[in-house]
């Protein structure tokens, strides 16, 4: 185990430091003999899967490598893995003929016992992960040209593993995972779907000819980051805890990260992000390392797929819907601590405990909805989840609240049909698929003054606003006052205003710009092939 991390680390240093190209070439030659025989064996169970369901021959671009998707918590059910099993499917689409490789952990996944071979557990596990995005996100894959890799490893990237410096050793972790993943595989293109740089550095230098794309959720580290150490308020974990020796210290630990991350972000080829405030923060932090790295292609934007027409084709927004909806105020995100749920629930406390509210509707009716997905095997959400439920009990308001776990499409539908306000608490919101939903749904908005809520998705559209910002509990508070007093005249507007803002996020937008910036990985690809041939 320790020999493997440090193995990785070094190679990381040399990197940085030397960039011998010899060396780079000895591991390449290396990982690609040492993985050869399983590239034939991946091709073979495909080619058998495929003969036992056949389908009509495509007259699409017929490339047939392997593609690489590093997504090591692809059981999870939150925004990034919408975001992968949409690529994966616009991919499949694309490239009918390409093998998409899933590099991911969590064997006990899918019920496979400890004593399964490798190939079987990884089979059941696969399996089982996709039902669970067939259930949760209605994406339906051609599942023989999936092919799962399991990283054994992948524990080194938990937080929980790291109880100080904890950016840094999840970092250098992933260096271990990404060495146990490449030398199990070696695609032909490699894609980092969840923000690992460190792991996307490593790859270019034990593989030269790989072709590396970035989907970037949220900066590791920002600006805005270490601006927060020196801020009193909600603005993130970290808020306020730049004072004193302890502060200091982490500051400059950060600012020290933060030179590192920059350097990492000059390897990819391509690098996208998934809304204009990580498009920002990455350019400032990634740019001018890329530029003198001579990393032409520019930081591209490509907004996450939200389900808009599905969920315009199942939600009424009409004034015979307006009868429908019911006082309900929900929250959908994953029970994670940064996604600042006490700050949902505290001001939905003081919403209804505020005698004085304007909204034209007894507070006394208004209910809150809190439905995310908890990850199996990560212990923090189930922390936050009981820390969450015990706030609702210590402010008496548990009857109000409804706590709603790994909900199915079809559940979360009803809820979005019947609410009348989508809320959205977390600072710096990286872009908010829920916030979107929330717009297609008809729901009137109130998200966090910040990120991508305010600069991407809650704007003013067809000369009218979509929504409402807020920052402080009382502003939420005093924001759903506001969203309960419109007048019915006034909330249908605002309701398809927001529904008409939401297409800008449509599936069908995603692939459209995903195939562009995977075109020119490919494109990539097949030069530096011909180049090392």
């Amino acid at each position: 185990m320790v020999s493997a991390t440090a193995l990785a680390i070094i190679a990381l240093v040399a990197y940085v430091t030397l960039t011998p190209g010899y060396i780079s070439t000895l591991s390449e030659l290396f990982l690609l003999h040492k993985t050869e025989a399983r590239r034939k064996t991946f091709r073979d169970v495909v080619e058998a899967e495929e003969k036992k369901h056949p389908k009509p021959q495509s007259d699409l671009k017929e490339w047939e490598g392997f593609i690489g998707f590093f997504h090591p918590f692809c059981h999870a059910a939150g925004g990034g893995e919408k975001v992968l099993w949409a690529a994966i499917k616009a991919t499949q689409n694309r490239y009918p003929k390409a093998i998409c490789i899933v590099y991911t952990g969590g064997v006990n996944f899918g019920g496979a016992s400890t004593d399964t071979k490798p190939e079987d557990a990884a089979r059941v596990m696969g399996e089982a992960i996709l039902d669970r995005a067939e259930k949760n996100f209605n994406v339906r894959l051609s599942r023989p040209r999936i092919v799962f890799q399991i990283l054994s490893s992948r524990d080194w990237l938990l937080a929980s593993r790291y109880p100080h410096f904890t950016l840094l050793g999840q970092s250098l972790g992933s260096l271990r995972v990404a060495y146990d993943a490449l030398s199990e595989f070696v695609p032909d293109v490699f894609i980092d779907t969840m923000g690992y740089s460190f792991v996307t550095a490593l790859a270019a230098f034990l593989v030269p000819t790989l072709s590396i794309g970035a989907y970037v959720h949220y900066p590791t580290i920002s600006i805005d980051m270490l601006g927060s150490l020196d801020v009193e308020s909600d603005k993130g974990l970290n808020a306020g805890t730049g004072k004193g020796l302890k502060g200091s210290l982490k500051r400059i630990y950060w600012h020290i990260f933060a030179r590192l991350y920059g350097w990492t972000g000059r390897i990819p080829d391509i690098v996208m992000t998934n809304s204009s405030w990580t498009q920002g923060h990455i350019e400032s932090l990634w740019g001018p390392g890329r530029s003198a790295n001579k990393k032409t292609l520019a930081i591209e934007v490509v907004f996450p797929p939200v389900s808009v027409e599905e969920i315009e084709a199942a939600i009424d927004v009409s004034e015979t819907s307006e009868a429908k909806r019911e006082d309900i105020i929900i929250y959908i995100a994953q029970f994670r601590a940064e996604k600042n749920h006490e700050l949902v629930i505290e001001a939905f406390s003081e919403f209804i405990k505020d005698a004085g509210n304007d909204s034209g509707r007894p507070a006394s009716t208004a209910t809150l909805v809190l439905l995310g997905s908890v990850r199996d095997d990560d212990d923090g959400d189930m922390k936050s989840l009981e820390h969450l439920r015990a706030l609702v009990e210590e402010l008496h308001i548990s009857s109000r609240v409804n706590f709603v776990c790994n909900a199915p499409w079809n559940q979360m539908l009803d809820w979005l049909s019947k609410s009348s306000i989508g809320v959205n608490g977390m600072w710096n919101e990286h872009f908010g698929i829920g916030v979107v939903e929330y717009q297609a749904a008809g729901l009137i908005c109130v998200v966090n003054d910040s990120g991508g809520p305010k600069r991407d998705i809650v704007v003013d559209f067809d000369g009218g606003p979509t929504g409402f910002h807020a920052s402080t509990i009382s502003e939420y508070a005093a924001a759903f006052s506001k969203a309960f007093a419109l007048s019915r005249e006034e909330t249908l507007k605002m309701r398809l205003r927001a529904r008409s803002s939401a297409k800008r996020f449509s599936e069908k937008a995603f692939t459209i710009r995903w195939v562009g910036q995977l075109d020119k990985l490919i494109d990539i690809q097949t030069s530096r092939q011909l180049e090392s041939a």
